[in-house]
């Protein structure tokens, strides 16, 4: 695999499917897109480990990579609590949907999330990682 032009210091891959994390995280430490993967399988973990980070720029992720198929709370509820936290962690988190659902309106309800820089169809892979630019 070669390395893609972008290298981020972290991210957080927020998936409930435990094998879907592995591929995932996998291929982005692989490919060298981030050297630190943070993973967290519910939204409110998820939350609670940027509420808990936000006072330490260097542990806030650059990318937010976001299912939104999952039980409890999905990727839209996990949305809905981003825009609560600080704009520490807003200006600095950036959400990539990575998800398996091809409805429309999926897809425009989460593209048009001012939050959401990227919408990809699982699996990831090194095309949709080196297309990620902030």
């Amino acid at each position: 695999m070669s390395t893609p032009v972008n290298r981020y210091k972290s991210v957080l891959l927020i998936d409930d499917n435990e094998i879907d994390n592995f591929i995932n995280e996998r291929m982005i430490s692989t490919s060298g897109f981030s050297n630190k993967v943070v993973v967290k399988t519910s939204c409110d973990d998820a939350i609670l480990f940027l509420k808990e980070v936000e006072n330490n720029a260097d542990a806030i992720p650059d990318i937010v990579f976001l299912d939104l198929n999952m039980p409890g709370k999905d990727g839209f509820a996990f949305l809905a609590d981003f825009e609560s936290l600080s704009d520490i962690v807003k200006g600095k988190c950036r959400i990539v949907v990575l998800s398996s659902s091809i409805s429309p309106d999926d897809i425009n309800r989460a593209s048009t999330n001012p939050y959401v820089i990227k919408y990809v169809n699982k699996p990831l892979s090194e095309k949709y990682l080196s297309a990620i630019v902030l």
